[in-house]
């Protein structure tokens, strides 16, 4: 196993804080964030990492104006995946396998089938992924939305009801911690050329321009 990142291991922190120690019961509102970096020792950028991580599993939930609270469901349970690293690095390999299989057969249909005002929203998503990148923004919902609108294009019912299975992968790849440098720079290239095919209408060169996209994040994630 990889060595774990800091946000990991404050993750995990947190995780026995709340379900382990039971420091925290469910419906209790978080130490403010200055406070709970201080206590952790850790930075304010690596706490909200962490703390992504456990809203993204359940265990917390934000409440818009109001701060982070631990989840009502959180006591219903049982695991948020530090109990069993291994099976969900080896979930996390399974998805990134049904990717590398699948979504370069949607960007080749896309291509093909996207109406213009498709491939417009298409070429529109991924720009702004770049201008998340750029910014250093959260690219997590841009990255979901232009995958998801590949997707959409291809007209095919079945290839859409895995959408569900691709927002988890690619959400995951996003907050991968180690490597969210590296897998940013990737995404910015590799985006680039899938876009620069889409604007041809060169359809087998948006298939391997994914396929690549694919093989890119696989490697950095170490899941081969």
């Amino acid at each position: 196993m990889p060595k774990k990142s800091l946000a990991q291991q404050t993750a995990e922190r947190l995780y026995t804080m709340i379900a382990v120690e039971h420091q925290m019961s469910p419906g209790d509102k978080l130490p403010n964030e200055v406070h709970l970096a201080q206590e952790l020792g850790v930075s304010r950028t690596t706490l909200r990492e962490a703390l992504h991580t456990l809203v993204s599993q359940g265990l917390l939930e934000v409440r818009r104006g109001r701060g982070t609270f631990v989840s009502q469901e959180a006591d219903h349970i049982n695991d948020y995946g530090f109990s069993d690293l291994e099976t969900v690095r080896g979930q996390l390999k399974d998805l990134f396998e049904l990717r590398r299989i699948f979504e370069p057969s949607a960007a080749r249909l896309a291509c093909q089938r996207a109406t213009p005002e498709e491939m417009s929203d298409i070429l529109a998503k991924g720009e702004a992924v770049d201008r998340c990148i750029r910014a250093g923004l959260d690219r997590t919902q841009a990255d979901r939305d232009f995958h998801a609108a590949i997707v959409r294009a291809t007209h095919n019912e079945y290839m859409m009801r895995l959408l569900p299975m691709i927002n988890q992968a690619v959400a995951s790849a996003v907050e991968n911690g180690e490597q969210k440098e590296q897998l940013a720079e990737d995404t910015r290239r590799d985006h680039a050329l899938i876009m620069d095919f889409f604007q041809k209408r060169d359809a087998l060169g948006a298939e391997h321009a994914m396929a690549i996209h694919m093989h890119h994040s696989i490697d950095v994630m170490g899941l081969e």
